[in-house]
């Protein structure tokens, strides 16, 4: 699918893709350089508190870090 960049540096995203993705107008866009590759993605309103609590559920790294370390401390006895 392609757009064509306007003088104003202004690209209009296709109707097929607006509906698809759930766009609406006002919707806050981010431009993501993946080295080459210019993407464009939906901001997150809050993304600290959007992905707060993803990784919840597992064994603590802290906990395993510092049995870890208490091993190493033994060792060197």
């Amino acid at each position: 699918m392609n757009a064509i960049l306007s003088q104003k540096g202004r690209v209009v995203i296709p109707p097929m893709l607006r509906k698809k993705y759930g766009l609406k107008p006002g919707a806050r866009m981010q431009f993501v350089d993946y080295g080459g590759v210019l993407a464009l993605v939906p901001a997150r309103n809050n993304p600290i508190e959007d992905t707060a609590g993803m990784l919840r559920g597992g064994d603590s790294l802290t906990e395993a870090l510092l049995v870890e370390h208490r091993r190493e401390i033994e060792n060197e006895r």
